[in-house]
């Protein structure tokens, strides 16, 4: 390294940080960065953009304020409370650690990023942001906005999806962030990835360092980062049963070890091979409950994608013939009053179900 590219590497840093702290966006965990608000906010931020958060963040810290809260709250209100946010284990991981630093550590959080670690649901990314924000530790904090803008930044050719690149990035940022303050540093590079330095139409023009980046000087910002092509998404049919006993409808909670853990969600499955769909919800809710029924009309028909494969999903108003609801592959079944369909948390899709205007009168 030359030392005029060594002067350079000092000084970004410092006129990063200068920026943040000028230009910011005013977030309910910067204006109080407190241990406990840092860690919620940084879990919910994980897959989640920060317009999205923000009021479940002020609604969940409003609910439990505090570990000791948290840690004694009731899981299904934790996760009725995140209903709509997505990615539910990291709900439970939030619930379970907050009940590791209560028996653990007494209600206070370890002060490093590697003690952090040892906690549910906190990975390298998460607990360096929790660390240097709340606590000033000088580690880098590296997700996909930081990969990004470093890939650009110095021209770097290795695969997004590659450990090796955030090992380099890591090592990279490690001396640098050393010589400024740790937490503005972080929120710096991340603030510019979500900001300026965006996956398509980066905004070089206003970005401080456009004059230090090897993509912007080689017009090169359509081709950094490398990002390998994803494969196909799969896509799958889903027939569900609402089904009507006396007034009450029939509900399952999925084991808090599957995907959506903890959620209530109504009896189904995926479409076979041959199958129409009125098929799939009579055999679905057999194999799952044990009960017989008859399907009757479709009550909506929902899509929504996860984060591996895609679902269109089905729902069909089904009434109770004979037998007795006996949970198989949900580890409990209830028949509730519709009106009590609120109460319970349920992910997206299935929440929209919930919604029908058909579900809540019971009328075909």
């Amino acid at each position: 390294m030359s030392k005029r590219e060594n002067r350079l590497s000092v000084t970004w840093p410092r006129e990063l940080v200068r920026w943040f702290e000028r230009e910011h966006r005013p977030m309910p965990w910067r204006s109080d960065p407190s241990p406990y608000k840092v860690w919620i906010s940084e879990i919910m931020l994980q897959q989640t953009q920060v317009v999205t958060v923000i009021p479940y963040f002020d609604r969940f810290v409003g609910r439990f304020p505090s570990f000791e809260v948290l840690a004694a709250a009731d899981l299904q209100d934790v996760l009725k409370l995140w209903e709509g946010l997505g990615y539910y284990s990291r709900a439970r991981n939030l619930h379970q650690a907050a009940r590791v630093l209560v028996e653990k550590y007494k209600g206070k959080p370890p002060l490093t990023a590697a003690g952090l670690r040892e906690l549910p649901g906190i990975g390298a990314y998460t607990a360096a942001a929790i660390a240097s924000i709340a606590f000033g530790e000088p580690v880098p904090s590296v997700d996909g906005n930081v990969l990004r803008v470093c890939s650009r930044l110095w021209g770097l050719e290795t695969p997004m999806r590659d450990k090796a690149l955030a090992d380099e990035v890591r090592a990279r940022l490690t001396p640098l962030i050393r010589k400024v303050n740790p937490s503005h540093f972080n929120q710096a590079m991340m603030e510019t990835g979500a900001l300026i330095c965006k996956p398509r139409n980066p905004q070089c023009s206003g970005c401080l360092l456009s004059r230090h980046c090897v993509a912007f000087k080689t017009n090169r910002t359509d081709e950094l980062p490398v990002v390998e092509k994803a494969g196909i998404v799969p896509h799958y049919r889903i027939a569900v049963g609402v089904v009507w006993k006396k007034g009450r409808i029939l509900i399952a909670r999925r084991a808090e070890k599957q995907m959506l853990g903890g959620l209530w969600e109504f009896p189904g499955g995926k479409q076979e091979k041959d199958e129409v769909l009125d098929e799939t919800a009579v055999r679905e809710i057999q194999e799952e409950t044990g009960l017989a029924v008859r399907v009757g009309v479709p009550i909506v028909t929902v899509k929504h994608a996860y984060s591996h494969f895609k679902i269109t999903m089905t729902a069909f108003r089904c009434e109770w013939l004979s037998g007795r609801a006996r949970p198989k592959a949900a580890v409990e079944l209830k028949w509730i009053l519709p009106a009590a369909l609120v109460d319970y948390p349920m992910p997206r899709a299935t929440r929209r179900i919930a919604e029908a205007s058909v579900i809540r009168s019971g009328k075909s």
